[in-house]
């Protein structure tokens, strides 16, 4: 592999100086050798004047965080990252690159998680180059490929866990969003490390049952609701039936048979429990 290799360029601003001195030089000596008819010096200045404007191709502009990678015929010289006007041999190519964090979107995919049930899925990535030699050399588009590469580990991971908890999974995606973000993080960081790319950070921004399902999935997730609110009312209610047959027995209000306590605590979970509320009846007659 390809892996970068800084450089120094030499200071633009003190090259263009000497380059431009030369160049007012050589005109100055072009004049003079053709009004004195010195034929070897006219010559000379002739063959200087294209030369310098040759090594003036050489000046280049590195802006803040970018790099400028540098080739010669093909080959690979090396990487300048200082910002500011630089000059390097004029046959080298340059090519920039951006250094700068990003962000990328990915569009909503339709996958099926583990359970089967299809869902749509989209995530953001934050990243950066950096390692300029392997984002230029080692793919053929580095930014095309962080976008394939990403879309393709979500789908990875989206049918790798399910959307919520049906059988106590450890993960899942809709109530680990953590743990999803950090799992997604390396398996795109993991496809994404030949092309000199750092992933940031990943998470998911959009994730919701497909359409086709979605309605009867609202309902059983629903049914879940009203089921674990009515254990809660339930157990509350039969606590509180205790406490007050205990309380009852402690200080000897009242000494129940065990037809009387069944009575009672049937009349006090209808109480408690039941939706509508509920119109006592006042028993103004004996007990029995």
């Amino acid at each position: 592999m390809i892996t970068e290799e800084k450089i120094e360029a030499k200071k633009g601003i003190p090259m263009l100086l000497l380059l431009l001195a030369l160049l007012m030089a050589d005109i100055a000596l072009l004049i003079l050798a053709g009004s004195s008819h010195m034929t070897l010096l006219l010559v000379l200045c002739i063959i200087m004047f294209p030369a310098l404007l040759v090594m003036l191709a050489g000046l280049f502009m590195v802006n803040p965080n970018e790099s400028k990678v540098l080739q010669l015929f093909g080959k690979y010289v090396g990487t300048v990252d200082d910002p500011g006007l630089r000059w390097a041999n004029p046959f080298y190519g340059k090519k920039a690159v951006s250094l700068r964090v990003r962000n990328f979107e990915s569009g909503k995919l339709k996958v099926n998680d583990s359970a089967g049930n299809p869902i749509e899925i989209a995530t953001v990535v934050v990243w950066k180059v950096v390692d300029t030699a392997e984002a230029i050399f080692e793919v053929d588009d580095y930014e095309s490929f962080v976008h394939i590469q990403t879309e393709a580990a979500l789908r990875n991971l989206a049918t790798a866990h399910p959307y919520e908890s049906h059988n106590e999974e450890k993960i899942t995606l809709r109530s680990d969003p953590q743990e999803i973000a950090t799992l997604l993080q390396k398996e795109v960081q993991d496809r994404l490390t030949k092309a000199g790319v750092e992933v940031i950070e990943a998470r998911i921004s959009h994730l919701a049952y497909a359409q086709e399902i979605a309605a009867s999935m609202l309902k059983r997730q629903q049914a879940q609701a009203i089921v674990a609110a009515r254990t809660q009312i339930v157990e509350g209610a039969v606590g509180m039936v205790e406490i007050a047959l205990e309380q009852l027995s402690t200080k000897k209000i009242i000494d129940l048979d065990d037809e009387r306590k069944a009575a009672m605590v049937s009349n006090l979970l209808v109480v408690l429990c039941g939706e509508e509320n509920v119109q006592p009846v006042v028993n103004s007659g004996s007990l029995y």
